[in-house]
Formats: C-alpha cells, sequence, structure tokens
C-alpha cells in the first residue's frame, strides 16, 4: 500500500525537527498546526498531524472492564487514528478529529514507566502502541517505530508491543530489540481483509513481514480479534490458524488472542455510513454487560471453540492463549478453565514469558501479589 495524505499539519513549537527529513515527499507543510478532517472520516484520514503529546502517556488500555477477564496491558498514545480503512473500526465512534496525528512523547513514556516500576517493582509491564491505531502503519513515511524498540531493549521490567495490519517491519529489521519487543499482527482470512480491512496488507504479505521479524529475533504475537462471521467462516479461521502455526517458529509466538466483533450500539449508523459495503455486523448482534453490541453467545461460542481446537491440534510450544474482552464463563465453556480475574491473566503473560524466555523477566512473577495490586 502507497501511503498518500493531502496536508501535512505540523503543531507550531513541536521540539523535533526530523519530520522535515522523513516527510519528503508530501508538500504542502503548513506550520500553522490548523486541524482538517474534524468531521469528515474519510476525507480525515488524508490529513497527517504532527503534535506534542499531552496528558498522561502511560495508562491502562481503554477496553479494561471489571465486567470481563481482561489482559491489564499498558498503553502509550503514540498515534491516534490510522490511514488504513477496516469497516469495523471503533476509531471512527471514538475520535472527534479524523486526522491521523503522530504524538511525541517516547521521553515523557520513560519517565512515567520508571515511576510505575518504582512502585510496581514486583509487575512485569507489557505496553502496547497500537491502542488508537497502527502501530506500523505510517513507518514507510515516519519510521520511528525502531527508536521504541531500542529505548525498551535496556528495560528489563517491560515489554514493547507493535500491533499491526500492515507489512511494514523493514525499519525493524536492523534494530537492537533484545527480546523486549513482541510485533504481532491482526489476522484473519483473506475474504475478511478484502471485504472489511480495506488498504491493509493481504494475509500473505502480512504472513511474510511475519518471517520477516521472525528471522530478525523478535517475539511474535498473532491477534485472532475481530472474528467475523462471514459465510465460511467456520473453514476460513481453522485453515488461517493451521497455515500460520505450521509456518511460523511457534517457540518465538509470544501469544495469541481470540475476539470477535463488538462496538457501541450508536456506531452501526456510523459503520453504515462510512462503509456500506460491509457485512461485518449483519449476524444478529445483543448488548453486553458494558453495553457494546456483540454477536449473540451461541455464535460466539462456536467461533471460539472453532478455532481454539484448530490452534491446539497444531500447537508445538507452550506459547499463551487467551480472550480479549470475554466473560469467564465462555473461558470455562471454551479452554476448559478461567483466570480468577484480571490480575491473574496479567500474572499468567508474566509467568509464561518467565518461563520460555529466560533472563526476559525481571523477578520471578508473584500470583499473591499481581491478585491484590492489579488495579494500580
Amino acid at each position: 500500500m502507497s501511503l498518500k495524505f493531502s496536508k501535512v499539519v505540523v503543531e507550531e513549537g513541536l521540539k523535533w525537527d526530523g519530520w522535515r527529513g522523513l516527510l519528503p515527499r508530501i508538500d504542502p507543510i503548513d506550520p500553522a498546526g490548523r486541524a482538517e478532517g474534524r468531521t469528515d472520516h474519510r476525507k480525515g484520514k488524508q490529513v497527517l498531524r504532527l503534535a506534542r503529546h499531552r496528558g498522561r502517556a502511560l495508562r491502562h488500555c481503554l477496553s479494561r472492564s471489571s465486567e470481563y477477564c481482561c489482559c491489564n496491558t499498558y498503553v502509550f498514545g503514540h498515534i491516534s487514528n490510522c490511514p488504513f480503512q477496516c469497516s469495523y473500526c471503533f476509531l471512527q465512534y471514538y475520535l472527534n478529529d479524523h486526522a491521523v496525528t503522530v504524538y511525541f512523547g517516547l521521553d515523557r513514556l520513560m519517565e512515567e514507566l520508571e515511576r510505575a516500576h518504582e512502585e510496581m517493582p514486583w509487575r512485569f509491564f507489557r505496553v502496547g502502541t497500537w491502542e488508537l491505531g497502527d502501530s506500523l502503519a505510517l513507518e514507510p513515511l515516519l519510521p520511528l517505530a525502531k527508536e521504541f524498540v531500542e529505548t525498551f531493549a535496556s528495560l528489563d521490567y517491560a515489554l514493547l508491543e507493535l500491533k499491526t495490519k500492515s507489512a511494514s517491519v523493514g525499519s525493524l529489521l536492523e534494530a537492537d530489540h533484545r527480546g523486549r519487543t513482541v510485533v504481532s499482527w491482526t489476522v484473519n482470512p483473506q475474504e475478511v481483509i478484502e471485504a472489511e480491512e480495506r488498504m491493509t496488507a493481504s494475509m500473505d504479505e502480512r504472513l511474510d513481514a511475519m518471517l520477516a521479524v521472525a528471522r530478525a529475533g523478535y517475539l511474535i504475537g498473532l491477534h485472532f480479534d475481530p472474528m467475523i462471521a462471514y459465510p465460511g467462516w467456520e473453514e476460513g479461521y481453522p485453515a488461517l490458524a493451521g497455515r500460520l502455526l505450521a509456518a511460523l517458529p511457534q517457540e518465538q509466538i509470544a501469544w495469541i488472542s481470540i475476539g470477535s466483533l463488538r462496538f457501541h450500539p450508536e456506531m452501526k449508523g456510523i459503520m453504515e455510513r462510512n462503509y456500506p459495503w460491509s457485512r461485518a455486523a449483519d449476524a444478529e448482534m445483543v448488548a453486553g454487560p458494558d453495553g457494546k453490541q456483540r454477536y449473540v453467545k451461541p455464535l460466539r461460542l462456536e467461533m471460539y471453540t472453532t478455532l481454539y481446537r484448530a490452534i491446539e491440534a497444531n500447537r508445538r510450544a507452550p506459547f499463551l492463549v487467551y480472550f480479549c474482552m470475554e466473560r469467564w464463563d465462555v473461558w470455562e465453556r471454551v479452554m476448559g478453565f478461567h483466570p480468577a480475574g484480571i490480575g491473574e491473566l496479567d500474572y499468567m503473560f508474566a509467568s509464561s514469558l518467565h518461563s520460555r524466555f529466560p533472563g526476559l523477566v525481571h523477578c520471578p512473577p508473584d500470583l499473591k501479589m499481581y491478585l491484590e495490586g492489579w488495579d494500580q
């Protein structure tokens, strides 16, 4: 995919002049910092803004809820919005300003992460840059991920996750990551990618990128999330799981997540307006405890069980498999167990990484500490 922006907006007083060398092909540059695309979702994506990060840098994932067994990861809002055109993307509901914005504030993130470590020395932090935008979509124009990777390489109490639907990994291949970055992909059958994830990399391209970062020694994450109930999903998802697990070095897979389509009720109308061709929400949906629309539970259980069995049938390594934003009874009915709560799932991440990758986690995980301190 060739990235094209009609306008670049640079916030006045931004103390980072590197953008001038990184964006030589884009004109004009608007130094006034005016925002455009505030109301038009598709038009807004054509505007790229560079700005200073304000407010708290390190915070919990917005999706964390006591109603569900959440993984308790941390995020840094480095990117807001995305140049891709995914029909189901929650950002079209969540964001008022539809420009694609890159925020500079890695130094502040490191300061806050160090303070958090001092307060919770027992915790192993997982930090992602993906919550409000694709971690690597802008790399062809703004190859900034290498700085994140090499900064986290110096920490023994934290792990960086870069999550993407792109194949833009070139800037990572020569980075000194020291095994402290997970490069992860949202994955779906090619039929879903073509119908619902337009402008993203194909599944073939994503797999090639996975193999490239694996050869460079990175850990890999796979996110079957959101699963889409499209015609043929019963064969598509098991086939995709088998293909990926046959091709990838499973000893480098850090984790695999499973989840299904979910969104605020108001978003269905927004999806229909922005992406009238989408069929992602055609199946019957109901409101969950958090108010979000989800596929009805019998369908979710069928989809999850089908995929989970395929993962287990092709498993050759003890990587962690978990649900994203699902209740304890779903875990039990699909996997035969459930974490005691958010704290235990957080502990399961740390414990899995500690046992599989010696030296990665700074201290042996203590379940009691994770159970007692999960809400910090």
